[in-house]
């Protein structure tokens, strides 16, 4: 079973405006309400894909439970912690002539809350998956994710972090079986600016030798690049499409790679079918389907097939 953790899941009021002017009384075009978190995201995307997943974390007061409502809408198995003091986020994200975002606090979170979802992770089993995404909300201990790795060392659960800078590296220990840095990501962890796939490649291979199994850096419309733990290492440019949403792409790209891995054992075939749902979710409105996941799939097959996709990094 694959399980997903959102410390801090929100619903996110999505709005368009043709003008927006600070201080005065702005009418909108459009508007959405999704629920919100990079874990939730990964399991509604696998879901999309054909694939179970359970997700985890904590929730509270109505918007708690809009959420909780809205994931079981989509099918998507949660044990969610619920908590009696305040409420779930809400996250409220304005496109007009630039993009702005006011982001909830999110409920406070206790000791004992905490212990819960413990509880919850002790009943994971070997062969599992667990998809620790996203930031930690300040309520919490800031070395929750090492905290949750150390528990489950040695218990042949596979781990897959998406965090940035220090929360991703102080897992490195603790061999995360996947994680997906971007390219700015890479560089920030390294203190250089990376833009050569060849350079990203390089940079990826020190992450693993750290203690990563797969590093999975995307580059938004440059494409993505792979290096896999047998020691493979694959590069490919961005489907052709309109960008139209980027929220979650990330994340789709997460479910995407577990999706290909999962059902083929292929790590070229994992890397493709996460760059084809990662775009696929960057040029929806929505989080990527199977049938959009495959349309962009092929298109990527074509091109890396006839060509030499496959990077060779010199000097690694």
């Amino acid at each position: 079973m694959i399980y997903t953790v959102t410390f801090n899941p929100s619903l996110d009021y999505i709005v368009r405006a043709d003008h927006f002017a600070v201080g005065e009384v702005n009418r909108t075009t459009y508007e959405q309400i999704l629920e919100g978190g990079k874990g939730l995201n990964v399991s509604v995307v696998l879901k999309n894909m054909g694939l179970d997943s359970v997700a985890l974390g904590f929730t509270a007061g109505f918007t708690g439970e809009e959420i909780e409502r809205r994931v079981a809408e989509r099918g998507v198995s949660a044990d969610f912690v619920r908590v009696e003091e305040g409420m779930s986020r809400i996250n409220v994200k304005l496109k007009a002539e630039v993009e702005t975002e006011l982001n909830g606090q999110g409920p406070h979170i206790e000791k004992r809350h905490i212990e819960k979802l413990y509880e919850k992770l002790e009943q994971l089993k070997k062969g599992d998956i667990l998809v620790l995404a996203g930031s930690i909300p300040n309520t919490l201990p800031d070395d929750m994710y090492e905290r949750i790795m150390e528990c489950l060392d040695g218990r042949g659960i596979r781990i897959v972090v998406d965090a940035t800078r220090e929360l991703l590296t102080k897992v490195l220990p603790y061999h995360p079986f996947l994680i997906k840095p971007n390219h700015h990501e890479l560089g920030e962890i390294f203190h250089v600016k990376l833009s050569d796939k060849a350079e990203i490649a390089s940079y990826a291979k020190k992450l693993q030798a750290m203690g990563a199994e797969n590093v999975l850096v995307s580059m938004a419309g440059d494409g993505a690049v792979l290096v896999a733990e047998d020691g493979a290492v694959y590069e490919c440019p961005a489907p052709r499409g309109k960008v139209v949403n980027s929220v979650g792409a990330g994340d789709s790209m997460v479910a995407g790679f577990l999706t290909g891995y999962l059902e083929t054992g292929d790590y070229q075939e994992a890397f493709l079918r996460g760059a084809a749902t990662g775009s696929a979710s960057a040029f929806s409105e929505q989080l990527a389907t199977r049938e959009e996941a495959e349309a962009l799939l092929t298109q990527l097959k074509e091109v890396c097939m006839s060509t030499t996709h496959h990077l060779k990094v010199m000097g690694l």
